[in-house]
């Protein structure tokens, strides 16, 4: 660490401490060179992913545009706040840990339809045909079908 008085780049740490919100440590530096004191800061840096969109454009990472989607397709279903906090949160635990610097936005698309296929069947076909682009109803009953799951051998479903 650079000393910001003199330039110099020999700093010895004085005194390190955890942050009051917890999230960075706090570290009081002297200069060997001129003596003088100053406080950093270290922070967990985690970058997201940029998206890949189908035109090949390029855009940040934007969690509200991931909420939005959730929201929408949520929307007048009895899925709670903190469920939809816990999806955003997994899709972007699973983003992270892919360790990719790009994503396709197809990739996204199908995390979100993982999401709300556990959360609520309705929002995951509303969604499912948005992000598919449906073309007549018999995508929307394969949907649903992909949804039921396979048939077990003497049952039958209701169609």
């Amino acid at each position: 660490m650079r000393c910001p008085f003199c330039g110099n780049a020999e700093t010895q740490v004085v005194d390190s401490r955890v942050s009051e919100e917890g999230d960075a440590i706090r570290r009081r530096r002297r200069c060997l060179s001129c003596d003088k004191r100053f406080t950093t800061y270290e922070r967990v840096e985690l970058a997201m992913p940029s998206i890949v969109k189908r035109n090949g454009s390029r855009s940040d990472y934007d969690p509200a545009k991931l909420r939005a989607s959730l929201s929408l397709a949520l929307r007048k279903r009895p899925v709670s706040t903190e469920d939809v906090d816990a999806a955003v949160a997994r899709i972007e635990e699973q983003l992270l840990a892919s360790g990719q610097r790009e994503v396709p936005s197809e990739h996204i698309g199908e995390l979100v339809m993982n999401e709300l296929r556990k959360l609520d069947k309705v929002a995951y076909v509303r969604f499912a045909s948005v992000y598919k682009s449906f073309e007549d109803i018999g995508e929307f009953v394969e949907a649903i079908r992909e949804m039921q799951g396979p048939l077990l051998p003497g049952k039958l479903r209701k169609e």
